[in-house]
């Protein structure tokens, strides 16, 4: 069965720099929209296998991911839907 994806567009994606994960997947305690519709739980399993980005850890509790990565994710996650 095919899944379909709606993407964000509506929280828009900085030119450069890092995203946290929170503003990738959304939080709703902190009302922050989602760029991909996914749980948590999705990202981190498509981490392990290669299917999302792999993060950057800048300090012992701050994880990121470039934002050109995600940009491409995003473009390629399209793509496969059209």
């Amino acid at each position: 069965m095919a899944r379909t994806l709606h993407f964000n567009q509506s929280n828009p994606i900085p030119g450069t720099g890092f995203l946290r994960l929170a503003q990738i997947v959304g939080d709703v305690k902190q009302e922050i929209p989602p760029l991909l519709p996914i749980s948590k739980t999705a990202w981190y399993n498509g981490v392990k296998s290669g299917i999302y980005p792999k993060p950057i850890q800048l300090n012992p509790r701050t994880t990121v991911y470039k934002v050109e990565d995600i940009k491409a994710l995003i473009e390629r996650l399209s793509s496969q839907q059209a």
